[in-house]
């Protein structure tokens, strides 16, 4: 199960409607046959693709235990059901780690147990919700889940009282940032942040160039925007959501099967998710620098009092070392306190 898991973790997946899935299949003697994993929308399932790969080398995997890190499914999609995949291959059991929480896909451990398949469930449960939280997150809520990311100076900044911003951050931080970004199907900002910055939105790597898979740049804001910002270029899909309101616009990304929401507007923006309680996970990069004035990283929340603070939980802090003239910036990864 722990080498499935590996698998289903296996950098350069793109992300979006689907969960990261990892198969290995074993031999009645415990021996490794086969292995696959799920490359993303439209490809074949984790098990499809280790059953494939076990007809092309001409393994024969009747008798054998298949562990995999999600419940097969039990729908027929862009693909088959695995459920049924691998009751016609016969295999003899069938492990699997996190229960699959899609309505639409459920089902498969059922459907093994009805064709005499010895089924298991449970093993490394926690470690395989982890590999798909965002992804069981966004199923359970019927929405994206939101990350919240934003760079700051030490009292709180994010761009001086002249409207200069660059660079709060340090180069490791905006690299990291990118590294995030790959791990998002959509960026969202507002109306204000595309008309005063004309940002790009693209996940670029380290020589700044552009990765073949992009996630979708979503404007949320009702004005008419210049059809001649970059954002409307061809460098990655683009929508506007026509809404003010923080829930009918991931309503809508939602309906476009879109899952985890990177959310990178301006101190407005921020200040609306945070009001509707929809933002689940903060990033801040932190310069060691202060302002003393200047715009804030969010905005008006509406508190008058320490005691109606909204709180987060940290999960992590890390120093990202710094390049040469550079102070080094320090990443907090936060959850939100219910």
């Amino acid at each position: 199960m722990r080498r499935a898991l590996v698998i289903a973790a296996t950098p350069g997946v793109p992300l979006g409607p689907n969960p990261r899935v990892g198969c290995v299949i074993l031999s009645a003697d415990g021996e490794l046959l086969v292995e696959g994993f799920h490359r993303g929308a439209g490809t074949p399932h984790a098990e499809a693709a280790a059953l494939n790969a076990a007809r092309e080398q001409g393994i024969d995997v009747r008798g054998a235990t298949a562990i995999v890190t999600l419940e097969p499914c039990n729908h027929t999609g862009r693909t088959g059901p695995c459920a049924r995949a691998l009751v016609d291959a016969g295999v003899a059991r069938v492990v699997f780690a996190q229960s699959d929480p899609n309505p639409e896909a459920a089902g498969g451990a059922e459907t093994l147990r009805a064709a005499g398949i010895e089924v298991e469930s449970g093993l490394l449960a926690d470690e395989a919700h982890e590999v798909n939280r965002v992804w069981s997150f966004a199923l359970a809520h019927q929405r994206p889940f939101v990350t919240w990311k934003f760079a700051t100076t030490l009292d709180g900044r994010s761009a001086a009282a002249d409207g200069t911003s660059k660079w709060i951050s340090s180069r490791a931080a905006r690299l990291d940032t990118h590294r995030l970004r790959a791990l998002c199907d959509v960026m969202l900002v507002g109306t204000n942040t595309v008309a005063v910055d004309n940002p790009r939105l693209t996940v670029r790597d380290e020589t700044d160039q552009p990765l073949a898979v992009q996630p979708l740049r979503a404007v949320m804001g009702e004005r008419d925007l210049d059809p001649a910002s970059v954002i409307f270029d061809d460098a990655a899909p683009t929508v506007q959501l026509r809404t003010r309101d923080p829930r009918t616009a991931l309503a809508e990304l939602h309906t476009l099967e879109r899952r985890h929401v990177f959310l990178e507007g301006g101190p407005t923006l921020a200040a609306a998710f945070l009001d509707a309680g929809l933002v689940d996970e903060v990033v801040v990069y932190l310069a060691p620098m202060l302002l003393g004035a200047g715009r804030n990283a969010v905005g008006d929340l509406g508190i008058d009092t320490i005691a109606d603070a909204v709180h987060f939980a940290i999960g992590d802090v890390t120093v990202l070392p710094p390049e040469a003239g550079e102070d080094a910036n320090v990443r907090l990864t936060l959850t939100r306190k219910v």
